[in-house]
This record gives structure tokens, C-alpha cells and sequence, in this order.
């Protein structure tokens, strides 16, 4: 290569090293100045904005530093404080009515839908033997009460015996035993109703020979309603005995009802992990029927959290974080995430509502830093006019 080359490349070098001082080098402007360059300050672009602010610089230096960024005021959010469920009904005491012994069934006094009270004759049996059984025993007493007159009639002029008297008076207290054991029999014959509700469809008719796992009528108690939901075991320590509840049919969801937690279980469900309850619902009109579906509505103090956008979640070696800008100044906090929705996360972290956290322009904040919310100026310059 000639001699001339070599001093133009060098020359080409010298340049670029000197317009890189001049835009790199904090303090190249003032020198420049202070060697009567003014057209090179005035060639030379400002500072980047990552160079340290120094006492000798301008001010349009330190304004370069502050970093522009976009946030949002974080607000509160609760959670674990509504349950829906959705429950089965049924009544409150459901019974099939049997027989006590076998028979023919002669009569039926009830039809399907009939409101019986406890008691009620709603079937008989064939009787005839009992009936008999019965009169046979009433005739025995007639008889063993005759012969004890005349024993003790006898003793009484000494010509029987006490133990003759003792005999004949055991002899009449077992006709007495018999004759109620023959009425008990004659009483069965007769099927009553054992609470108080409303008959089913009736499954057999009068005629048919029924024993005593024959099912002669169906009984359902519905003065209330029983009914069973799960919860999930995150609300096990919330749910207590007594609480009130609202109960939404879902055949008729315009019809609400209010209800109590009558019955909780005492273990968690392995399987599902969740936790049987019993609710009972007043039912004075007798519109509800067992076997009904309801949704179940319950409320609970909950638990209240910060809420930031989810644009303010960031992540570092040591977990997630939000940037805090407090008084103009950028503040890493720590936070453990507690729910995510669809338009904010909730979050454990010592932030209060309406503390700015930012949400836009991260990349460009550091601890401590100074850092100017977007849209601030123009706000207090309009306040000020």
C-alpha cells in the first residue's frame, strides 16, 4: 500500500474516534466549548441517556435520565367471598308404608297425592282370623273370671284352697294377656300412616295378596326441604351451622328461596375434595318436590387483596415483581400471586389502593430511578391555565 493510502486511513480512524468521544464522553461538550468548537457541540449529539448525571452538566442532560413510562393506580379485589353450588333436593322424612304380617289387602282409603296426618288408616288386610282370635280371648276372660269367683267363694267358707284362689287369678291374667295379644293382631290388620305427608303414587291396589316386604304407599314429609350440595374444601372453615343461604330452583329461576345449613359432614371427600353439606328450606306452600335441583348461594366475609394489571407483572431471577413509583422514583416490589382474571391479578405484596404501579415502559426502569408518569405534564399544565 502507498504512503498516501495509509495516511488517508488514518486519518479516516483519528476522525471517527474523535466523533465517537465527542457523543460517548460525558464531558465533550464543555471541552469543545471551552476550545472555541462551537460547531462541533453543535454537530455533536446530546449524551445518551444512560450516562451518569454529573454537577457539571445541564440541564437537559439530567432531564434525559428520567424515564417516561405508563402506570396505573392498583386497586383491591376479594376473593373466596361468594360459593355457587348447585344441590339435589328431597324431603324431609320420606317412608314406605308395609305391612306387619301377611295377608290379602281388602280395602284402600288413600289415593295418589292425599295429605295424611300420623295415624291415618290409609290401607286394611283381610281380618277374619284376627277377629275371631279376639272374641275367643273375650270369651276365655268371661270364663276364667267366672271360676275365680267361685274359687274365692269357696275360700271363703274354706272349701278351697289358696292355691286354688292363686291358679284361677294366673289363669284370668293370661286370658287378659291374650285378649290384647288378639287385638294387637286385629289392630296391624288395619295400615296406618307413620308421619305425617302426602301419599305417592299408590304401587298396588286392593285384592292383590301382600306380605311384609310388600310396599303398599310411599309417604314424603315436604313441610321442608333437605338439600345436599358439595362445597369446595377451600370454604370447609367458612360454612357453619345456621348460615343463611338462598336457593334458586333451576326449573323456575325467578323463584328464590331462603334457607339455613342444617347439617355439615365431618370428613373432606378424598376423591372430589369436597365437603358434603345439608341445607333445609321452608316449604309452606308445597311448591317444591323431592328430587328438585337448586343452585345454592352463599356469601362470606372473603379475602381482600391488591389488584394490578396483569401488563405490571414482571418476572426476575428471584420470582415475580411489580415496579411502584413513589414520589417520581421507581421501587421494585416482591409479590407472591395470589389469582389471576381476566382483567387484573391479585397479588400479596405490600401495595395499597391507588398506589401507581407501572404497567408500560419497564425495560427502561431501574431501582431508585427517576421515572415521569405519561400524560402528568400535560395534566398539570392544564390545572395551571
Amino acid at each position: 500500500m502507498s504512503s498516501w493510502k495509509q495516511i488517508v486511513a488514518a486519518l479516516v480512524i483519528l476522525v471517527a474516534a474523535v466523533a465517537a468521544w465527542a457523543r460517548f464522553y460525558p464531558g465533550a461538550p464543555e471541552i469543545l466549548a471551552r476550545w472555541g468548537m462551537d460547531w462541533a457541540i453543535a454537530a455533536t449529539p446530546p449524551a445518551t441517556e444512560s450516562a451518569a448525571a454529573g454537577p457539571g452538566q445541564s440541564g437537559r442532560s439530567r432531564a434525559s435520565q428520567i424515564v417516561t413510562i405508563v402506570a396505573s393506580p392498583a386497586g383491591t379485589a376479594t376473593i373466596n367471598d361468594k360459593l355457587q353450588a348447585i344441590g339435589t333436593g328431597r324431603a324431609n322424612a320420606t317412608v314406605t308404608v308395609n305391612p306387619y304380617s301377611s295377608g290379602r289387602l281388602t280395602e284402600l282409603l288413600v289415593k295418589s297425592g292425599t295429605h295424611v296426618e300420623k295415624g291415618d288408616v290409609i290401607a286394611k288386610l283381610d281380618s277374619e282370623t284376627e277377629v275371631i282370635a279376639r272374641d275367643r280371648a273375650q270369651l276365655a276372660i268371661e270364663d276364667a273370671q267366672s271360676k275365680l269367683d267361685r274359687v274365692k267363694s269357696l275360700r271363703a267358707s274354706n272349701a278351697a284352697t289358696p292355691v286354688a284362689v292363686a291358679d284361677a287369678e294366673v289363669t284370668l291374667a293370661n286370658a287378659k294377656l291374650a285378649l290384647r295379644d288378639a287385638e294387637l293382631a286385629l289392630e296391624r290388620r288395619s295400615i296406618v300412616a307413620p308421619i305425617e305427608g302426602t301419599v305417592g303414587i299408590l304401587p298396588i291396589a286392593a285384592g292383590n295378596y301382600v306380605t311384609s316386604q310388600s310396599a303398599i304407599a310411599t309417604l314424603d314429609d315436604r313441610s321442608s326441604i333437605l338439600v345436599d350440595f358439595w362445597v369446595p374444601e377451600r370454604f370447609a372453615a367458612a360454612v357453619k351451622v345456621g348460615a343463611q343461604l338462598s336457593a334458586t330452583p333451576l326449573a323456575n329461576p325467578n323463584q328464590v328461596y331462603t334457607g339455613t345449613v342444617s347439617a355439615i359432614d365431618n370428613h373432606i371427600d378424598e376423591s372430589s375434595r369436597t365437603l358434603l353439606v345439608k341445607a333445609t328450606i321452608a316449604n309452606p306452600a308445597d311448591s317444591l318436590r323431592a328430587g328438585m335441583s337448586f343452585q345454592i348461594g352463599m356469601r362470606f366475609p372473603g379475602d381482600t387483596y391488591p389488584a394490578v394489571s396483569p401488563l405490571a407483572i414482571q418476572w426476575g431471577t428471584g420470582g415475580a415483581y411489580v415496579w411502584a413509583v413513589d414520589n417520581g422514583k421507581a421501587r421494585r416490589v416482591p409479590v407472591r400471586i395470589i389469582q389471576r382474571n381476566t382483567e387484573t391479578v391479585l397479588i400479596d405484596a405490600p401495595v395499597v389502593s391507588g398506589d401507581m404501579v407501572v404497567t408500560e415502559g419497564t425495560q427502561g426502569v431501574s431501582e431508585g430511578g427517576d421515572v415521569r408518569i405519561a400524560g402528568e405534564d400535560r395534566a398539570t399544565e392544564a390545572e395551571g391555565s
